[in-house]
């Protein structure tokens, strides 16, 4: 019988442990504004496995709804960043999507992001971390410097084969490598053979310690997405070469 894409993930990660080596995971969740079935739903399955995760929350429409239902999981299960101001779109047409881009005054970009982090330190306190999570994934470089000067310590972005103009910055940058929602096809989840090979491949090519991030986006997920993560976090929390990190330790003191 032909040995399945979720075990060849478990050998990958038996040759890891054989060596001592050990995968570091960390789970990064998007655009995070009110409390929903959705978001109970994601956050009570990483739970059952102790994997806290990092919500991503827009500013500017969330409150003290949301605040109440995250504060209720605890800053051991859940943490807060800032993605964005108010993810919207302003770019040109024809151009990708960005919101941290240069097509508006860099001082109002900037403004808005500190108005972003200020806002969500004082819903969340300890639960926020001072982290910003570009609007899909993209941030002008000329506005990466200036984050520091207003309280951002590191980004986080999706990884991409030009990634390497982030090495010049100051600011860490904490990327996440697979996104398991197939944009293009509809916002639906990837298959969970795919992202497997996909994960079989990262850990093969990895490093020790090496850091991966998982990023969902909970208000698409389907059964298929949900699924695919059931199967993840029940071989990873049994592994001995797995270990999920509370996304606040990727912030140095």
């Amino acid at each position: 019988m032909p040995t399945t894409p979720d075990k060849r993930f478990i050998e990958a990660l038996d040759t890891k442990a054989g060596a001592g080596r050990r995968i570091r995971f960390w789970l990064r969740d998007d655009d995070a504004v009110e409390p929903s079935d959705k978001l109970t739903r994601f956050l009570d399955g990483a739970g059952q496995h102790a994997i806290p995760a990092l919500l991503a929350v827009i500013p500017q429409e969330t409150g003290e709804a949301l605040q109440s239902c995250l504060t209720s999981f605890g800053a051991d299960r859940v943490r807060v960043a800032v993605h964005g101001w108010s993810h919207q779109n302003h770019a040109a047409p024809g151009e990708k999507k960005q919101e941290l881009g240069l097509h508006r005054p860099m001082k109002t970009v900037l403004a808005e992001l500190e108005a972003g982090l200020n806002k969500l330190a004082c819903l969340y306190g300890e639960q926020c971390i001072p982290m910003l999570v570009p609007p899909w994934n993209r941030i002008d470089p000329a506005l990466v410097d200036p984050l520091s000067a207003i309280g951002y310590r590191a980004l986080s972005t999706f990884h991409d084969k030009k990634s390497g103009w982030k090495a010049s910055h100051a600011l860490p940058f904490h990327e996440t490598h697979v996104d398991i929602i197939n944009w293009k096809a509809g916002s639906i989840g990837r298959p969970s053979d795919a992202l497997f090979n996909e994960m079989t491949g990262l850990i093969q090519s990895s490093g020790s310690d090496e850091v991966i991030g998982i990023l969902t986006h909970h208000l698409v997920h389907d059964d298929q997405a949900t699924g695919f993560l059931s199967r993840l976090f029940e071989i990873t929390t049994s592994h001995a070469a797995c270990h999920w990190i509370d996304p606040a330790t990727l912030i140095k003191s």
